[in-house]
């Protein structure tokens, strides 16, 4: 059965989920003030304080890619081979080799920054978003290697491309837009399968569930919406008008792997926690500076048993990645960085624990969620870091950065070392 049928099937109510319990609710977790890092933190060499181009920064990456001429502003590796698609300032995108930074494929056709790049969860396709509204994709020629790329098509609709989600399991493509619209197409045949209408703003953020049955998306608007992609009428809404999700201005979202709960934080600092079978606010999360936004949700699984309902780790701006319990709703570590935090990754299992943040610090750091412990830096950018994603299996991170360029670590301390 492909993802199109998939899809289009009726979904029952999944049975046996593990929910908070709504005696739990909106119970806000104060920031208790506690800080991993020395109150003399402010060592004048650090990192993120060092002039873009300095010579001294550390750099610990295996391989460089500078093809870029402009901030890198999304990257995204291939699910099982050492390639990595990037989308910059430069309007160009790129497929390249992570072990030796040759250029695969050159993505033309864009008229201003490419915002989005990813490939589909099989790895045969490439899709680009930019803020010139196009949305184009590439495909994979032949069976012998990932060497060959040939153009097949661009899809219109959206006015300026904020992000791009590629189906779990099908060649199925999401585009959130600048305009408050979300977009469905199928490939390879480009058709557009659904328009979702009903945010006011621009889309910040949207996903599929894990199960690939149901979409979330979020707006600047402050609404939340829960869609069955059969439909243009939402499954439900949450909006500021229910003062228990007034987030202000909504940036970030994740979906926990059970596809029962989703985590939003917003410009306000706020982290809300929303369950997906009652459409309700079921959890309030206090741990970020006011006024701070939240830009990086991640759901972690600690036990690799994927329990319900886990642990989520949120970014933000005030330079803390807060690792919470959602059995519980309380705070289990804080993780510190310099500046922002730019994004989130989990690691695939058996590391499952591992979590990897990226910030406006110029660095890259792996963490052990389950404890709070850093386990390795990763620096060598110049600037701050806009985008980051895991590869091989988790073994490398590859990031972008404002300084135009892409790097790749090891995610952990070298077994040898």
């Amino acid at each position: 059965m492909n993802a199109a049928q998939e899809i289009a099937e009726d979904v029952s109510d999944e049975e046996g989920d593990v929910f908070i319990d709504s005696g739990d609710v909106l119970a806000e977790v104060p920031d208790d003030g506690d800080h991993l890092m020395d109150e003399d933190d402010e060592a004048e060499d650090g990192v993120g304080d060092l002039p873009s181009g300095d010579s001294d920064v550390k750099d610990n990456s295996l391989q460089h890619f500078t093809t870029h001429n402009g901030s890198v502003f999304a990257i995204s590796c291939h699910p099982t081979e050492p390639l990595a698609v990037s989308g910059g300032e430069d309007d160009l995108g790129y497929i390249w080799d992570i072990t030796d930074g040759e250029v695969i494929v050159k993505l033309t056709g864009h008229t201003d920054s490419v915002c989005s790049a990813s490939f589909s969860s099989d790895g045969q396709m490439v899709a680009t978003g930019g803020m010139d509204g196009k949305v184009r994709i590439w495909r994979r020629v032949g069976t012998v290697d990932f060497r060959n790329w040939e153009f097949l098509t661009e899809l219109q609709g959206p006015d300026e491309v904020i992000w791009l989600r590629w189906h779990p399991r099908g060649t199925i493509l999401l585009a959130g837009s600048n305009d408050s619209m979300v977009w469905l197409w199928q490939l390879p045949s480009g058709n557009t399968m659904q328009v979702f209408a009903g945010h006011s703003g621009p889309v910040q953020c949207g996903e599929f569930t894990p199960d690939g049955k149901r979409i979330v998306t979020a707006s600047e608007d402050g609404t939340l919406m829960y869609w069955d992609p059969r439909s243009p009428t939402p499954l439900f809404k949450l909006s500021p008008q229910d003062p228990r999700f007034d987030l202000e201005n909504i940036t970030s979202l994740a979906i926990n792997a059970s596809s029962t709960l989703a985590v939003v934080g917003g410009t306000s600092g706020s982290v809300r926690v929303v369950s997906l079978s009652k459409g309700e606010v079921v959890g309030a999360l206090g741990g970020h500076a006011e006024g701070e936004s939240v830009e990086a949700v991640q759901f972690v699984d600690l036990t690799g048993k994927g329990s319900s309902p886990g642990v989520v780790v949120t970014g933000g701006t005030d330079g803390k990645a807060c690792v919470w319990d959602l059995a519980t709703m309380r705070l289990r570590a804080t993780l510190e960085h310099q500046d922002a935090v730019t994004s989130l990754l989990a690691h695939p299992a058996p590391k499952s624990y591992l979590i990897v943040s990226a910030s406006a610090d110029n660095t890259l750091r792996t963490w052990d969620a389950r404890t709070g412990a850093l386990v390795k830096e990763h620096s060598g950018h110049h600037g701050p870091i806009l985008s980051a994603s895991l590869g091989l299996q988790g073994s490398v991170v590859v990031s972008g950065g404002d300084d135009s360029a892409c790097l790749v670590f090891t995610t952990e301390v070298d077994e040898s070392g």
